[in-house]
């Protein structure tokens, strides 16, 4: 599976790049939003799904880890396909698609060029729970803020692989992300929580 790829951008366009790696082009296709994130740059890197059919192996990309996530989220919904998932994060991020979903905004979902009623209902019926689950939500029912996700996750997966019970270690992350800010490092915010969990 190719997790990523970094090079140069040979080709930028709204809805694929080509990345240029040691003389080989990929091609993958893109969202909006990612368009928008790199096409002032001359390298990226692109976190990657290969997604492969009968007749077709098609490499999509995303200049956030975060954007990737709720894609694959998208995809595994029965009825929603990668033009689909590529259509709804070049129309929401994946904040807003989070948002709207952990607050049952059909409305909004449905706002998507070929989205109906009933398909923005499932993608809500379907994610809501998994994303509940992932902690995307306090106990207190507030939504995290969304910049610190990716942060506050991998700060917990560390932990949590170092033996720190789950719990403690959510808490003691919320509570050093509330007093310094979403400016923390990762290996500063692992090491404080380390000393006060």
């Amino acid at each position: 599976m190719i997790n990523y790829l970094e090079g140069k951008l040979a080709v930028k366009d709204p809805t694929y790049v080509v990345v240029d790696i040691n003389g080989v082009g990929y091609e993958a296709k893109i969202s909006l939003i990612t368009y928008s994130a790199i096409k002032s740059l001359d390298k990226a890197k692109l976190y990657t799904h290969l997604h492969i059919k009968e007749d077709a192996h098609t490499l999509y990309g995303f200049s956030e880890e975060s954007e990737k996530r709720r894609f694959l989220d998208l995809i595994s919904i029965s009825g929603v396909g990668p033009s689909t998932g590529l259509m709804i994060l070049s129309s929401l991020s994946p904040e807003e698609l989070q948002q709207a979903i952990l607050s049952e905004d059909v409305k909004t979902i449905q706002g998507v060029k070929g989205i109906g009623l009933k398909g923005a209902q499932r993608i809500v019926l379907e994610l809501k729970d998994k994303m509940k689950k992932e902690g995307l939500l306090e106990k207190a029912g507030e939504i995290v803020p969304s910049s610190n996700n990716t942060l506050r996750n991998e700060a917990l997966s560390a932990l949590t692989t170092l033996g720190i019970g789950k719990p403690a270690a959510e808490k003691s992350i919320d509570n050093i992300l509330k007093q310094q800010g979403q400016q923390i490092k990762l290996e500063e915010l692992i090491k404080l929580a380390l000393k006060r969990a």
